[in-house]
């Protein structure tokens, strides 16, 4: 949706891109006013407090922005990786010995009786587990537990901090994991055509090798210029190399700078800094060429890693003007 804005709401939209990126609480906004005409925030505003939309632990161990289906689908597929975070990851020595399901039910219930911060439900467990530190019995109720930050958190006119309870309280369904064949086909509908790695970049799941070949007489394939072979659906749309593609303006860690395992495509491999720093970027032909901030004033400014000539300067001051004036409505 980067080639021309679509005539879409958020929600199919958001369903679309298969979640967005949402480490940033507002830069969801940014990502669908980039892609939808005439988006407006309060549309996104009345998905999250309708609960039709949640935000959520989801792809890679990162916060994303989903609807409320995809939510209850996907968050079941990102345990096992979360789990072995706890077993590996930088608090794995001080929850040794611990019985982390025991831990996780009784987090279940704090959260699910009184929504609160992870940290102040892990004070809450360390009257139980005395000799464990609070932050660290809340960071195992973070990847244990399926938590939704709840509105304001999220909110465009209004913020407020990560107040979170589990997603089947706030929906009131259960988790249903969704047939990994459904998540390959609705990852390259979003961002083919891709190779195995690049879905499994993006999802944080190993193993998706078979899933493709049991698809492989549903797709098409191709191989790009270093002899990989990238899947894809048939009827997608793939525009000819030369299609003109307009200046755009991504929020931080927007999905199609980490969607691939092979990011080239959009970014050079010695500017990955830039995206892993979550800075703003610029995209001019497909690729980023800049970083853009915003101030108090709501004033854009642009940093140019590449030059450009007079005429692409001018798009991106154009573009930038319409955020500005997007933002300042």
């Amino acid at each position: 949706m980067l080639r021309e804005r679509a005539d879409e709401s958020a929600l199919a939209t958001i369903e679309h891109l298969f979640g967005i990126q949402a480490q940033e609480p507002k830069s969801p906004y940014v990502g669908l006013w980039t892609r939808v005409r005439n988006f407006r925030p309060q549309e996104l505003e009345d998905l999250l407090t309708n609960r039709e939309a949640v935000r959520i632990l989801l792809m890679r161990g990162t916060i994303h922005l989903v609807s409320a289906r995809d939510a209850l689908g996907l968050r079941p597929h990102t345990q096992l990786r979360l789990d072995r975070e706890l077993q590996s990851g930088p608090f794995a020595s001080r929850l040794r010995g611990l019985d982390l399901d025991e831990v996780a039910e009784a987090g279940r219930k704090i959260l699910e009786d009184t929504p609160q911060g992870t940290a102040e439900a892990g004070k809450q467990l360390k009257e139980r587990w005395p000799d464990r530190e609070h932050t660290v019995l809340g960071n195992a109720l973070r990847n244990k537990l399926a938590l939704v930050q709840l509105p304001p958190r999220g909110l465009w006119h209004k913020s407020g901090r990560a107040v979170c309870t589990t997603v089947e309280n706030w929906l009131g369904q259960p988790q249903q994991a969704m047939p990994r064949e459904e998540l390959v086909l609705r990852y390259l509908k979003a961002f083919g055509p891709s190779t195995v790695m690049d879905a499994q970049q993006w999802s944080g799941l190993t193993k998706l090798g078979e899933v493709f070949e049991g698809l492989r007489p549903q797709l098409v394939t191709f191989r790009n210029d270093a002899g990989k072979e990238l899947f894809d659906l048939p009827e997608a749309p793939r525009p000819h190399p030369d299609t003109p593609v307009p200046v755009r303006l991504l929020p931080e860690f927007d999905n199609i700078l980490l969607a691939h395992a092979d990011r080239r495509r959009v970014i050079a491999d010695d500017r990955l800094g830039v995206v892993v720093g979550g800075k703003p970027t610029v995209l001019v032909d497909g690729y980023v060429v800049a970083t853009w901030s915003v101030d108090k004033q709501k004033n854009i400014t642009v940093d140019y890693i590449d030059k450009l000539p007079s005429s692409r300067q001018k798009a991106v001051a154009e573009e930038c003007d319409r955020l500005r004036a997007w933002i300042r409505t």
